[in-house]
């Protein structure tokens, strides 16, 4: 890559966004009586997956995936498949969220807030998959936001997931 695609790329970059993919809850049966379940996590052009977990409709993933950052109104799409060995995987639900909050409360200028603040809260609604009330919490220094996503498109499944802001230097930044 020459350096002015580098040194571009980076002025459109406005940092990292790390999605700790935690687990499975009550994800659909696909095989006889399991399923092999992985997620597709996607952003804009950016694809990243999981490992699969071999028969478990309640998988503890606790993995981390980075996307970068350019637009904050572009959504995150996840997908749950199950993995077969012989055939196309089936999907298993999908779920997207926004990170414009999560965005937003990155700009919130903090000063020495006790460690566990909530600085701003997104509640379910009929245009998110928020299972729950999510909150954008400062702790250690680093803003987090849980959140616990209701799968679309299938009979049953939530997926649990943690969002974490990672500054880049040479970023445009928030």
């Amino acid at each position: 890559m020459n350096m002015a695609a580098g040194s571009s790329l980076m002025a459109t970059l406005m940092g990292l966004l790390r999605i700790r993919i935690k687990r499975g809850v009550n994800l659909a049966v696909r095989d006889l009586n399991t399923s092999d379940p992985y997620i597709v996590v996607r952003m804009g052009r950016q694809k990243l997956k999981t490992r699969v977990i071999k028969r478990d409709v309640n998988p503890e993933w606790n993995e981390d995936l980075t996307l970068s950052v350019q637009d904050p109104d572009t959504p995150v799409k996840i997908t749950v498949y199950d993995h077969d060995t012989f055939s196309l995987d089936d999907k298993m639900g999908e779920a997207e969220f926004s990170i414009r909050e999560f965005i937003a409360a990155l700009k919130i200028e903090v000063g020495s807030v006790p460690n566990g603040t909530v600085i701003t809260s997104v509640h379910p609604s009929r245009t998110n998959c928020l299972v729950e009330v999510s909150h954008v919490v400062y702790k250690d220094g680093r803003f987090v936001q849980e959140m616990c996503l209701r799968l679309n498109n299938v009979e049953c499944g939530e997926v649990e997931l943690e969002l974490q802001w990672i500054d880049l230097p040479g970023s445009k930044g928030i």
